[in-house]
């Protein structure tokens, strides 16, 4: 899985095929984001977290995929 959110953006969306689940990533500030994993109708948040630049923001949104969902 590979994750390419600018800080900039407030919301993203990304989708693994294998595993059939969504992944929403969402922030009002561009500063802490909230991931959330399932369905589009039906998503749980699994953590927030705060990011300065792109590269630490993909590398959280990578940490909690992997955590969650069990990525490679």
């Amino acid at each position: 899985m590979k994750f390419d959110m600018s800080r900039e953006d407030n919301f993203a969306s990304f989708f693994d095929a294998e595993k059939e689940k969504h992944i929403f990533v969402e922030s009002f500030d561009n500063e802490t984001f909230e991931v959330l994993i399932g369905t589009v109708e039906d998503s749980a948040s699994v953590g927030s977290f705060v990011a300065s630049n792109d590269e630490e923001l993909n590398s959280k949104i990578m940490e909690l995929y992997n955590k969650h969902i069990g990525g490679r």
